[in-house]
């Protein structure tokens, strides 16, 4: 049925003649204030039918896969048995390292994305609240990530206990390496979206990524002097792969301090919250 305007009552001129009668369309389509709810959908909508997050998920899931079952295969054929009980699961840190990478990607991409192309306009429009935006994108993201990696975490940690002979882990550790290893490439994920809507510029926030990656062993690498030798451990301690093969174990992996147990996942979790704050702070106080 077409749409009929609905008249109005006449009203007065301002000489006292009457005017003629105004006009208003009322759409049959019923408006409601747009909800966290809409922009969820929005956002899922989005992450799902781009062709990067097939790619850079899809590369995540084949590097757990190959390198974790590759590395436990090199081990159950040259430990003869001999390997720990505990030291099975944390062959997963092999294949954990290099899925970082690809869910830095995918996190700085899931916003830079947009203000290089200029849609993160059109998302404004249609959501003018921007910390709704950023919500939705950090709450879609993060669950679709943590999902994914722990299911496949799961799925290689029980290749690996079974291919090592002798390895029994504990319900503890099995619980860090699925659904810690989860969190934590989740909550890094975070971290390099909150760089991503501060930088604002997808190569330019990847290649800071990827420094806070590597650079601090890097750095470390290069402290000879005495002097330095502090700024050395805590660099080596607290770098991101450390903090990763600390996930794996009940004490810290270099010495008598650092991150261990489910404190690297508590790190990243304030880390990740740092960086979303300022980019709230900043998104909400500059022009697209």
């Amino acid at each position: 049925m077409p749409h009929q305007a609905v008249p109005q009552t006449a009203h007065a001129g301002p000489a006292g003649q009457g005017g003629p009668a105004p006009y208003t369309y009322v759409s049959p389509i019923p408006v409601r204030k747009a909800t966290l709810g809409d922009a969820l959908a929005s956002e899922w909508t989005k992450i799902r039918s781009v062709r990067s997050t097939v790619w850079t998920l899809g590369t995540m899931v084949l590097l757990m896969l190959l390198i974790g079952l590759g590395i436990a295969l090199i081990a159950s054929a040259t430990t003869a048995g001999d390997q720990p009980a505990d030291s099975a699961l944390a062959l997963g840190f092999f294949g954990l390292l290099p899925a970082s990478i690809c869910v830095m990607t995918l996190g700085v991409l899931t916003i830079s994305s947009e203000f290089g192309t200029g849609m993160i306009r059109t998302t404004l429009t249609a959501c003018p609240s921007r910390s709704r935006v950023l919500t939705a994108k950090a709450l879609i993201f993060f669950l679709l990530v943590f999902v994914l990696v722990t299911v496949v975490a799961a799925v290689v940690s029980g290749f690996q206990v079974a291919m090592v002979s002798g390895a029994s882990p504990s319900a503890g550790e099995w619980l860090r390496a699925t659904v810690g290893a989860g969190l934590y490439l989740a909550l890094l994920g975070l971290l390099a979206m909150g760089v991503g809507a501060i930088v604002r510029h997808s190569a330019g926030a990847i290649t800071v990524m990827i420094g806070v990656l590597l650079m601090p062993l890097v750095a470390a690498l290069f402290m000879f002097s005495e002097a330095m030798q502090s700024v050395q451990k805590a660099l080596t301690t607290y770098a991101i792969p450390s903090q990763m093969i600390g996930l794996y174990s009940d004490t810290a992996p270099f010495g008598d301090s650092g991150p261990a147990g489910w404190e690297p996942v508590l790190i990243m979790a304030g880390l990740a919250a740092v960086a979303l704050g300022a980019a709230y702070a900043l998104l909400n106080n500059r022009d697209v």
